[in-house]
């Protein structure tokens, strides 16, 4: 079973090509909607958030876990990856949604090596949105130096994005206005990005709104594509995960906050019936 976790909503745009990229697959998404948005919050906070959300995912069955939370993906992720799972879940995956993001924004193949990429396939001027915590957490300039150094990177904070649309504002004077104070500072620097990655999974919902203030010229990268697109890869370089994965057809929705908001959210989102269930996550000692 493949968990997809998100601090809110949001995510639901990652599942949505995960189900039609990956649909023979069993999956349960989590949304941490009581507590969200993740991206002001500390560094300790969001990984004790994350790692009640994940081990829960564990605990219902779930063998890999995605984190299609781009500020647990860059707070969180490597800790989970290198000093709990050895400990406490040999036998679990976690993947995140930041390196898959990167390849995709220098245009890279999935798995690539760093130091082997090509100059020629690199270059020019890029751009990631996304949280606070996630664009201080600098994760994108990290991953990018190491892949594609050759390629200029603005990173761009939107920290009011993610209430946007959890409070389902997503277009209108007012939703524009908003976008627009921090698209400023990236179309107006002199240079204009060849891409726009959306480094939150809740932007995507913001699209259409974007697309009115984006110059058709530059491409917007959402990242729901990018990862169904190199889960495939991953499964593919990895069967001996793959075949642990069920295939009853089994499509679960959890939410830690009011079930019926979720419900009625998520299919508007994902234009089919969804009945999502409330539970409680529970602090873990590590």
């Amino acid at each position: 079973m493949i968990g997809v976790f998100d601090s809110g909503f949001g995510g639901l745009t990652v599942l949505n090509s995960l189900l039609s990229a990956l649909p023979q697959y069993d999956y349960v998404f989590l949304a941490d909607s009581a507590r969200a948005p993740y991206g002001a919050r500390s560094l300790d906070v969001i990984y004790e958030f994350t790692l009640e959300s994940v081990e829960w995912l564990f605990d219902e069955g779930c063998t890999l876990v995605i984190l299609a939370c781009n500020t647990a993906s860059t707070r969180a992720l490597r800790n989970i990856q290198q000093l709990h799972l050895p400990s406490h879940r040999p036998d679990r995956r976690v993947l995140g949604v930041v390196r898959p993001s990167v390849e995709a924004l220098a245009g890279l193949p999935p798995g690539a090596i760093p130091g082997r990429t090509p100059p020629s396939l690199a270059t020019g001027l890029v751009a990631v949105l996304g949280t606070e915590s996630t664009i201080a957490s600098d994760s994108y300039g990290l991953e990018l130096r190491k892949l594609a150094p050759n390629l200029e990177l603005i990173q761009q904070a939107c920290p009011l994005w993610a209430p946007l649309v959890e409070a389902g504002e997503l277009d209108g004077p007012g939703t524009e206005w908003f976008l627009w104070r921090s698209l400023a500072p990236v179309l107006n620097s002199g240079r204009r990005p060849q891409r726009i990655l959306l480094g939150c999974t809740h932007y995507p919902l913001l699209l259409p709104a974007l697309r009115l203030l984006v110059p058709d010229e530059v491409e917007i990268l959402a990242q729901g594509e990018i990862v169904a697109a190199r889960l495939v890869n991953w499964l593919e370089r990895h069967p001996e995960e793959e075949a642990r994965l069920g295939r009853s057809g089994l499509r679960r929705f959890v939410t830690t906050d009011d079930a019926a908001w979720f419900s009625a959210r998520g299919e508007r989102l994902l234009g089919r019936p969804l009945a999502a269930e409330r539970i409680r996550l529970t602090r873990r000692a590590d």
